[in-house]
């Protein structure tokens, strides 16, 4: 009988062994306060709102953040999928992964796991989001550990980029929006 080994759970600081596969990396500076960044993160429906790379859209199906949380997420392609499609199916990636660590303004480190055939997207990739204080605002930077090698480099790097833009554009709005409102 062949034992099966279980995936490596990280301590209680989230960090991890060293990763298996490609590491892929995205930093923008973003002109808003950390504080603003690590809320956009902490409501699924804010999430969604602005996660979702290029053209896709997004619904939480399970958002539990907090240390130790669980998520499950459904990212579609509003318009054309890529081809050979989505990681789920022709038009859709869903991921599941838990909350590693929450330092609160600072640090978000999760795993992610895609439900999908292809042996090539499987195994647990680690994403760590961390927020540094710059003078321009937050600098925003994505590392994604152990990425499956069934995801291009290069569409890596657009999914990341993609998303790192769409929060600024979020927390821009959302600044306009605190500014205008009435006190």
């Amino acid at each position: 009988e062949r034992s099966r080994l279980s995936p490596p759970q990280g301590d209680k600081l989230g960090r991890m062994p060293p990763a298996q596969g490609r590491t892929d990396t995205a930093s923008l500076v973003i002109a808003a306060p950390a504080e603003a960044i690590y809320r956009a993160f902490a409501d699924a429906n804010v999430l969604m709102a602005w996660l979702p790379p290029g053209n896709m859209r997004g619904r939480a199906l399970e958002y539990d953040f907090r240390q130790g949380g669980r998520y499950r997420i459904e990212l579609t392609y509003a318009d054309s999928a890529p081809e050979g499609g989505g990681k789920t199916t022709a038009q859709t990636d869903v991921s599941s992964g838990r909350f590693l660590a929450l330092e609160i303004n600072r640090r978000i480190v999760q795993t992610v796991e895609f439900d999908a055939a292809d042996v090539t997207l499987a195994g647990e990739m680690r994403m760590t989001w961390s927020l540094e204080p710059v003078p321009a605002g937050t600098r925003v930077t994505i590392t994604a550990e152990n990425v499956p090698s069934g995801i291009r480099q290069e569409d890596h790097a657009e999914g990341l980029r993609s998303s790192l833009e769409n929060l600024a554009r979020f927390s821009a709005s959302a600044a306009s929006k605190a500014e205008t409102s009435p006190r």
